[in-house]
C-alpha cells in the first residue's frame, strides 16, 4: 500500500515569507546533515521526513557532503523522494550546498565555477530531481573571486537547475557584495544560512541588520548550539554525543560557565512549559528578519518534540531580559 501524507498537513503549519520574495518558508526546516547517511537507519529516517510533511514542514535542507559516506544523505533523501514524496515534488523546497570538501584533487572544494556546478550536476544526479529549489554557495573562499562564485549561482539558476540563489556563512560586507553581483544579473539572492543560537549571536550586530535592508531571507542552522542547548551535557559528556565523537563540537566550548548558563535557561524554559531545546528553537524565530530555523531529528519522536517550540514563540520583556542575565559572562 503506498503512503498518503496527513490531509490536513496544512491546518496549523506556519510559514514566513523568505525576505522581499513570493516565496514562504516553514519556520522550521528539517536538515539533512546529519542522521540521514549510509550508516543510520535508513527506516528511521523515512519515517522522520514522512512525518515532517505531514507536520507541514515543506523544507529540506541537504549539502553534496552530507551524511557518512558524503553524498549519502542526498542518496537517500531521493529514494525517500521517489518511494513517498515524489507526487507532491511541487509541495517540497529542497535545497543543497556546495563549497566544503567532497571529493580529492582541486576540484573537489572550494568556490570555483568548475567545483559548485560540477556539485550541483552530482547533487541532481543523487537525489533524482531535474532542479533544487535553492542552490548555497556554502562557504565563502577568499581565495576565488567572488564574481567566479557568485557568477556560477547566476549559471545555476540561469540554466534552471537552482529556481533560487543563496549564500551561507558570509559576513556582512562580503554578503552585500554578493547580494549587488547577484543584482547586476538580475538574480536576486534568496537566503542567507548563518549558524544561529543562544550562544552564538554573532550575526545579530550587523548580518541580520544587512539581510532586513537588503530583503534577503535568513534560514539559520544550529539553533541547539550542536546540542549543547539541551539537557544532554549538564550531567558530562555522553560517550556517544557529538561532543565526544564529532569534530564540529570542541568538548573545551563546553565550560563551567557555559553549564551555568545552560542550567539557568533549562530553569526559564520550564517556567515557559517548554523544553530548553523548545525554548531555544522559539528564540532565534523572535526576530522577524529569520524565516526559519533548521533543525536536525535522530527519529519522529525527537522531531515532533522540536515542532512542538511553534506552540509557544512569544517571549515577554521580562523572559527576554532574564535570558540575557542568564547569558551575561559567556
Amino acid at each position: 500500500m503506498n503512503w498518503q501524507p496527513s490531509a490536513t498537513r496544512y491546518e496549523q503549519a506556519d510559514f514566513r515569507r523568505c525576505g522581499h520574495s513570493g516565496l514562504d518558508l516553514p519556520r522550521i526546516s528539517l536538515g539533512l546533515w546529519h542522521n540521514f547517511g549510509d550508516t543510520d537507519a535508513f527506516a528511521t529516517g523515512r519515517a522522520t521526513i514522512r512525518r515532517a510533511f505531514d507536520r507541514g514542514v515543506t523544507h529540506f535542507d541537504l549539502a553534496n557532503n552530507y551524511g557518512t559516506p558524503y553524498g549519502s544523505a542526498e542518496e537517500n533523501f531521493g529514494r525517500i523522494l521517489q518511494k513517498d514524496l515524489h507526487p507532491y515534488r511541487d509541495e517540497l523546497v529542497i535545497s543543497t550546498k556546495a563549497g566544503w570538501d567532497m571529493w580529492p584533487g582541486p576540484y573537489g572544494n572550494g568556490g570555483s565555477r568548475k567545483y559548485l556546478l560540477s556539485s550541483l550536476n552530482q547533487s541532481l544526479k543523487r537525489m533524482g530531481v531535474d532542479y533544487v529549489d535553492i542552490f548555497y554557495s556554502h562557504r565563502p573562499t577568499p581565495d576565488v573571486p567572488l564574481e567566479e562564485t557568485i557568477g556560477a549561482l547566476v549559471q545555476a539558476h540561469r540554466q534552471g537547475k537552482a529556481l533560487y540563489v543563496g549564500i551561507s556563512s558570509y559576513d556582512a560586507a562580503s554578503t552585500r557584495e554578493a547580494e549587488a553581483i547577484l543584482r547586476s544579473a538580475g538574480v536576486p539572492l534568496l537566503v542567507h544560512q548563518p549558524a544561529y543560537s543562544l550562544l552564538n549571536r554573532g550575526i545579530e550586530a550587523e548580518l541580520l541588520p544587512a539581510l532586513e535592508e537588503l530583503g534577503v531571507g535568513c534560514v539559520i542552522f544550529s539553533p541547539l548550539a550542536q546540542g549543547v542547548l539541551t539537557r544532554k551535557y549538564l550531567g558530562g559528556i555522553p560517550a556517544e554525543s557529538r561532543a565526544a565523537t564529532s569534530r564540529f563540537l570542541d568538548q573545551a566550548a563546553i565550560t563551567p560557565q557555559v553549564l551555568k548558563a545552560v542550567r539557568r535557561l533549562d530553569e526559564l524554559a520550564q517556567a515557559r512549559g517548554q523544553s530548553l531545546a523548545q525554548m531555544a528553537v522559539a528564540w532565534t524565530l523572535r526576530n522577524p528578519v529569520v524565516t526559519s530555523a533548521i533543525i536536525g531529528a535522530r527519529n519522529v519522536q525527537q522531531l515532533d518534540e522540536t515542532l512542538a517550540a511553534l506552540e509557544n514563540l512569544a517571549f515577554s520583556a521580562t523572559e527576554l531580559a532574564a535570558i540575557e542575565h542568564a547569558l551575561a559572562g559567556v
